[in-house]
């Protein structure tokens, strides 16, 4: 690949933007950002997100000021595809050269450092200039985008994206795409369910530990108020493995499951102890130690969808390995098994969006074999077909 030196000056999180892209092989002189999903299933799945909702409030609140000054607003999904393109019918069409249409994947992974796959990446306003963006076709071009999140679970829905020329690289773009933003999560809010106020009593956990090194816990009392915690390593490897052992476990069973090596007994205590000062004596048992309330996960809702044969919504909720750095033996063993499983029904699924959800994934990207399926998946005129095979050339070379 042949690669222009990095613009002077550049910014830390934009450096680290461009090597990502190049480490997922995009080339400096790649004319477009590639199609994902195709025109046909675009309808359904515009109608089916969750955005749609806010479509005409942001179409109205910000759509009118962007026609106005010549540049395009954008919307995308959590996977950086756009859903909604808008803009006057001649930028829309300058737009049209660089790829930025409806159904173009813009994660930086797939079309270099641009404004949309940088709040993906870091789930943060970003704003890209000319000369910061990976890819010389999109040089001439401007960009500021900010994530939307669901405000009932703070789940990522989507990008909101304002692409134009020089005139936005003013501060008051980023505020008022941040603004528009964040009266979409309003207006969102507004449809959430009403609080119910007879509920039955007793506590409930929610467990996250997919893509978090450290352990994200919910406590709801059973009356709507709840208590967000975010445990330590130690913690959570430990309430990981409760979790998934519901009939409890002895200490010598928690100790193997949790250290390499024999001698954590003593250690363990005081670790179950802290844990117990802070989830309360009424949430964690002795003899045999289990939790007590009932669990809901989201490795455990992502079991359940592959064992009903929902492959599309485990991967939707599928954010990475179980506490990706933990060396507990009994969390790697539930790490590498949910892992597995889902691997293998994407292998097996012939479904090359589903499998470059996963090869464009950290976790996923030097899959080879992933890769290769993909390939057998995509058409040979496809777009996505020669990322692919770049990639697996990529692979060949460093495996040789």
């Amino acid at each position: 690949m042949t690669q222009e030196p990095a613009p002077q000056r550049m910014r830390a999180e934009v450096a680290a933007s461009w090597e990502r892209s190049a480490a997922a092989g995009v080339e400096v002189e790649q004319g477009s950002a590639p199609l994902t999903v195709d025109l046909s299933a675009l309808h359904g799945h515009r109608e089916a997100h969750p955005l749609a909702r806010v479509l005409p409030l942001l179409d109205d609140v910000l759509g009118r000021e962007v026609r106005d000054c010549g540049a395009v607003m954008a919307l995308a999904d959590a996977e950086g595809t756009l859903l909604w393109v808008s803009g006057t019918t001649d930028r829309l069409r300058h737009a049209e050269r660089i790829g930025f249409v409806e159904g173009s994947n813009w994660d930086e992974r797939l079309a270099g450092t641009n404004a949309p796959g940088l709040a993906l990446a870091t789930g943060r306003d970003a704003f890209i200039t000319r000369e910061e963006h990976f890819r010389e076709s999109v040089r001439t071009w401007s960009c500021a985008a900010t994530p939307i999140h669901d405000p009932g679970t703070s789940q990522l829905l989507g990008v909101l994206d304002v692409t134009g020329g020089d005139q936005l690289v003013v501060p008051q773009t980023m505020a008022m795409v941040r603004a528009a933003a964040r009266l979409a999560e309003a207006e969102l809010a507004r449809h959430l369910p009403p609080p119910v106020h007879e509920r039955p009593s007793g506590l409930r956990l929610l467990l996250e530990l997919l893509g978090h090194n450290e352990a994200l816990l919910t406590i709801d009392d059973g009356r709507g108020r709840l208590n967000r915690l975010r445990l330590s390593r130690r913690h959570s490897e430990i309430v990981a493995l409760l979790a998934s052992s519901p009939a409890g476990l002895t200490g010598d069973e928690l100790a193997v499951l949790l250290y390499e090596e024999d001698g954590g007994t003593s250690t363990l205590r005081a670790e179950l102890n802290r844990l117990r000062g802070l989830l309360g004596e009424e949430l964690l048992a002795s003899r045999p130690y289990r939790l007590t309330a009932p669990i809901a996960g989201d490795w455990l809702a992502v079991e359940a969808q592959l064992a009903a044969g929902d492959l599309r919504a485990a991967m939707k909720g599928y954010g990475g390995p179980v506490l990706p750095r933990s060396s507990a033996p009994g969390v790697v063993r539930l790490r590498e098994g949910l892992a597995a499983s889902l691997r293998q029904a994407l292998l097996r699924s012939g479904a090359p969006e589903l499998m470059s959800a996963w090869t464009r994934s950290g976790w996923g990207r030097d899959d080879y074999d992933m890769w290769v399926a993909q390939r057998a998946a995509v058409p040979a005129g496809a777009p996505m077909r020669a990322l692919v095979e770049g990639q697996i050339a990529r692979l060949d070379r460093e495996l040789a």
